[in-house]
């Protein structure tokens, strides 16, 4: 009797130590999904904030095409500017009566009389 009661005690032993494996696994598994469930939650709040900093620099790219066409406004003013001093330089200097834009006759006034 002593070896039956031996071996029943290893059988019940057993028994509880698979329940508390199959427990275990049970658990390890809960706490894998809680993990996956919290890496989701973050990607999806780590995903909201990048979408945020994606139209911050959409619009800041659109600022900066409407600056260029200003830019490119002022450019073209300030060449048009350019050519206009180049023609008043041009007019004023002492040798305008002679430049291809004005070839007039140079005459002389009469005197009064």
């Amino acid at each position: 009797m002593f070896y039956l009661e031996k071996y029943l005690k290893k059988l019940t032993g057993n028994s509880d130590i698979e329940d508390s494996l199959q427990r275990l696994d049970k658990l390890t598994q809960e706490e894998a999904r809680m993990a996956s469930a919290e890496l989701l939650r973050i990607t999806h709040s780590v995903e909201e904030k990048v979408m945020g900093v994606d139209n911050r620099v959409k619009g800041v790219d659109d600022k900066i095409q409407g600056i260029d066409g200003e830019v490119r406004d002022v450019g073209d003013k300030v060449q048009n500017l350019d050519g206009k001093l180049d023609d008043i330089s041009r007019s004023s200097s002492p040798l305008s009566c002679f430049s291809s834009r004005r070839l007039k006759p140079f005459r002389r006034k009469p005197a009064p009389r």
